[in-house]
């Protein structure tokens, strides 16, 4: 998935003189001028608002050689990823009674609103590729600046590197850094480039750090103060399949023809046998499908658990059941794009409320190559 196609963000400057239009961005981007009403810690940010700060950050990304210096899709990346790193916090910025700024959980918040915002808006011409790196580098933004505040600093990085690469964070955080008013820029310059002395230090920042095989991936991700050179004896024995999709995307349409003779864990088959909606409530499908999950897992049986799966909290604990038993994991994940989606799920016997998709839109989480032993992304353009 790290594999760039050409594409370039319409608003990203171009040489040789490399002219930002920031009407033109504000004019286009409801989200951008949201960000006008968003106050910050003037502890951080005396530069002021959101909206203030953002556009200092691409003014200063530009200015950068070593971004100038990069191909023309890479600059574009990098740009739409300024542009939008602080999407999240007008959705999450409070005030306290003591008048104290936060905007707590704004990162995440923010790299799942440009997901959606490139799946379902006009930007949507991006390439999926394209696209997750983007969100990968608004996610992972503040990690150069914080890396060695984390329990596990090594385990931070190479974990980064595994979604995007650890020199386009420090050009970013530069950039960053570039667009604030505060006291402690020189402390944060020396972040920056110890940042990148560790991960050249641990063979991950221009790359994704390389394991010894899948299984010592997915076991080093899984347990706590393991070495990443530590290569793992594979004992699995027999293949789970999670699928991880939208309602409408085609999950049963591509079982059938990719897992044909599978035996299958259905959630929308034990809905329907329950007479369940899947607005109501789902524990008990979900403990029947876990039941029903068992009874293979104690076989040894490859099977394949058919449901939405959106969020890495819900597929986690469906993996910790299936390697209790020897499992591997492999999770596949489909993508169409919105107005498909809408159309076949209009198609189907047991419609989704469209609120519900959207719900589920809004907090799908990708699944990502340290959750499992193998992932598939198919996507339909």
């Amino acid at each position: 998935m790290r594999t760039l196609q050409l594409w370039t963000f319409p608003f990203c400057p171009t040489p040789p003189v490399w002219q930002l239009d920031w009407s033109a961005i504000e004019q286009h981007f409801v989200c951008i001028r949201q960000m006008a009403d968003c106050p910050q810690n003037p502890l951080y940010h005396a530069e002021g608002d959101v909206l203030t700060h953002t556009r200092l950050v691409c003014e200063a990304l530009v200015r950068l050689p070593t971004w100038q210096q990069l191909p023309e899709s890479e600059r574009s990346v990098l740009f739409a990823a300024a542009l939008f790193h602080d999407v999240g916090k007008p959705l999450c910025t409070r005030i306290d009674p003591e008048g104290n700024i936060t905007s707590r959980g704004h990162v995440p918040r923010g790299a799942r609103f440009t997901r959606q915002l490139f799946w379902e808006g006009e930007e949507a011409s991006a390439p999926f590729t394209i696209r997750e790196q983007i969100v990968a580098l608004v996610r992972f933004s503040g990690l150069p600046f914080h890396f060695l505040d984390e329990s596990n600093p090594q385990y931070a990085v190479i974990r980064a590197s595994q979604q995007v690469r650890c020199d386009w964070l420090s050009i970013l955080a530069e950039a960053d850094l570039g667009g604030r008013i505060c006291n402690d820029s020189p402390q944060m310059l020396e972040k920056i480039a110890l940042f990148r002395e560790f991960c050249t230090e641990n063979h991950c920042l221009d790359t994704l750090y390389a394991f010894a095989s899948d299984h010592s991936r997915f076991i080093y991700f899984r347990k706590e103060n393991s070495h990443p050179e530590y290569a793992a004896y594979d004992d699995t024995r027999f293949e789970v399949v999670l699928m991880c999709a939208l309602p409408g995307t085609g999950k049963d349409y591509w079982i059938a023809h990719n897992l044909q003779g599978w035996p299958m864990v259905s959630l929308d088959a034990l809905r329907e046998e329950m007479d369940i909606a899947p607005e109501d409530e789902q524990g008990p499908v979900i403990a029947e499908a876990r039941e029903l999950a068992r009874t293979y897992l104690r076989q040894h049986k490859s099977f394949v658990w058919n449901a939405t799966n959106v969020t890495r909290s819900r597929r986690g604990r469906l993996i910790d059941l299936f390697i209790d038993y020897g499992a591997r994991v492999r999770i596949v994940y489909l993508e169409v794009p919105p107005a498909e989606v809408l159309r076949r799920n209009r198609e189907r016997e047991r419609v989704v409320p469209e609120g519900v998709i959207w719900n589920m839109a809004a907090h799908l989480e990708l699944p990502e190559i340290t959750e499992a032993h193998h992932v598939e992304w198919i996507v339909q353009s």
